[in-house]
């Protein structure tokens, strides 16, 4: 009995010695395959996953799509690893060098791709609207202009200026309201910091006024530089009780009817907007101011200077004056630097 069982146990150790080897080097060449790059493509693939889909279909996909070559292997990984009824719905970039345990990890926590949108500072309220409905990723379909300050919980305010413009990143399908109320919260919390820092004057009654001169002096002028200088002077202004005699408020109040040219005429048109007529504010900010332009609102650089009026040079600069008189020259060097031939101007 001896005899026979010492060889059949080495047949038995052989045979599973084998085995395991056989299972090891299985093993090591699934965990190799689970590790290498999938045939992505050099501009990376798209993988849209809908509610309920399993893993099993998606691998399929992959499969047909040439993006994977063992589907089956990564389905069993998924079962064994309790991963593949964690996956998650939504759209999934599937970049160059991935690999499918990395899509899988990619699918499982929720990686979605995540689209942007930059709103523009010096953007008005409409523009913004217009951009979050012409963006594919966006859901606007419920979007409704009169109801958005209401949605957001202060339907007595005008939208005009209440807006942070930045740039807000989302995924496929998010809402238009949700860009616009997280849009809305930045804003009230930058300028709640602004306001609290309001040590200048007290020509600003309220945050709101901040806010309505931060967004004059965003379309006055695209120079960091200048935009202390220029809140500077309007403070001062105020101070006396003088027109603030700003252009862009101007614009604002004709709405539609500007055609792109600011004629004489339109500077006597009352309107509530038009600051050439009216002393003071205007009722609500023209557009939406970003950080530059709000932060000069509450920090006017001190000086004595009543007056500014653009260079005509091109760079967006402006000549600064504490007289009307000064002020009357620098207009007419402004007036004469635009009739200027070009080659002239060069010199």
């Amino acid at each position: 009995m001896v005899k026979v069982y010492r060889p059949l146990q080495r047949i038995f150790s052989g045979v599973f010695l084998a085995g395991l080897i056989i299972i090891l080097i299985t093993a090591a060449v699934s965990w190799r395959i689970l590790e290498s790059p999938m045939n992505v493509l050099a501009s990376n693939e798209w993988l849209i996953v809908p509610p309920g889909t399993t893993l099993t279909r998606l691998v399929d996909d992959l499969s047909e799509r040439g993006i994977l070559k063992t589907p089956r292997l990564l389905s069993l990984y998924g079962r064994l690893s309790g991963e593949a009824t964690r996956i998650q719905a939504g759209e999934y970039l599937i970049q160059d060098e991935s690999t499918p345990r990395q899509l899988l990890k990619q699918l499982v926590n929720g990686e979605v791709y995540l689209h942007q949108i930059t709103v523009v500072e010096g953007w008005r309220f409409n523009e913004f609207l217009a951009a979050l409905r012409e963006h594919d990723a966006i859901d606007s379909n419920s979007l409704d202009t009169n109801t958005v300050m209401e949605s957001l919980g202060n339907e007595n305010l005008h939208p005009e200026g209440l807006f942070f413009p930045d740039t807000y990143r989302f995924s496929r399908g998010t809402p238009a309201l949700e860009i616009l109320k997280q849009s809305y919260e930045v804003m009230g919390e930058r300028l709640g910091l602004v306001w609290s820092r309001y040590r200048a004057t007290s020509v600003l009654k309220s945050s709101y006024e901040v806010l309505i001169l931060a967004s004059i002096i965003e379309k006055e002028t695209g120079l960091v530089e200048e935009r202390h200088r220029i809140a500077g002077v309007f403070h001062r202004r105020l101070e006396r009780g003088m027109h603030l005699q700003a252009d862009p408020t101007v614009i604002y109040g004709l709405g539609d009817e500007f055609n792109g040219n600011l004629r004489r005429e339109d500077l006597t048109r009352d309107t509530p907007y038009n600051t050439y007529t009216r002393v003071g504010l205007p009722p609500t900010p023209i557009a939406l101011p970003g950080e530059d332009a709000l932060v000069a609102a509450g920090d006017p650089e001190p000086g004595s200077e009543l007056y500014f009026v653009a260079t005509g040079q091109g760079d967006g600069s402006h000549y600064f004056s504490t007289t009307l008189e000064e002020h009357n020259v620098a207009v007419a060097r402004y007036l004469q630097q635009i009739r200027m031939p070009a080659d002239e101007g060069a010199r």
